[in-house]
């Protein structure tokens, strides 16, 4: 698996969140809450999905475990977040370095990517995690629960032993 190194810029999104650990995924139910209701928002850049992980404090996952918070957001991407439907919230992605991945397979495989990612990929880069969102993004290429789906991962990095 590649890794494709990119600098993002900001990004504006509209969309729900839900507070959640690995022990409590409540992925399912954050989707079911969001997707009857994404054509409300009026000013989306592209029919792309995104999901992002919020963590509280830097992630170190030495001390990561299936009872760790975080916040995870079902968004689009927007030219304008002032007009947020009723019961959405918006966000504004931070941007910065990017280490990007391709997951190919259905979620429940995801573990898998997951692992190469922080277990082999990030430990023999120039890279470290740093400190903003995770996000994925599912564009033409995914298709819920099939085996030959596409997503892009982002994690934010920077160059390792680098200060914020």
């Amino acid at each position: 698996m590649e890794a494709r190194i990119a600098v993002i810029s900001e990004k504006k999104l509209i969309g729900n969140r839900l507070a959640m650990s690995l022990a409590e995924d409540r992925t399912k139910e954050l989707w079911q809450g969001f997707m009857p209701r994404r054509k409300e928002i009026r000013n989306p850049i592209s029919d792309d999905l995104m999901s992002m992980q919020v963590y509280d404090g830097a992630l170190n996952f030495n001390e990561f475990n299936i009872a760790t918070q975080f916040e995870k957001w079902a968004v689009v991407e927007v030219e304008d977040n002032t007009k947020i439907p009723e019961g959405m919230e918006s966000h504004t992605l931070s941007g910065g370095l990017y280490a990007v991945f391709v997951h190919r397979g259905l979620p429940s495989s995801f573990p898998i990517t997951a692992q190469y990612i922080f277990g082999e990929w990030l430990p023999n880069s120039d890279y470290q995690l740093d400190h903003r969102e995770h996000f994925e993004i599912m564009g033409n290429k995914y298709r819920n629960n099939d085996p030959n789906s596409e997503e892009e991962v982002f994690i934010p990095i920077k160059r390792k032993n680098q200060e914020k």
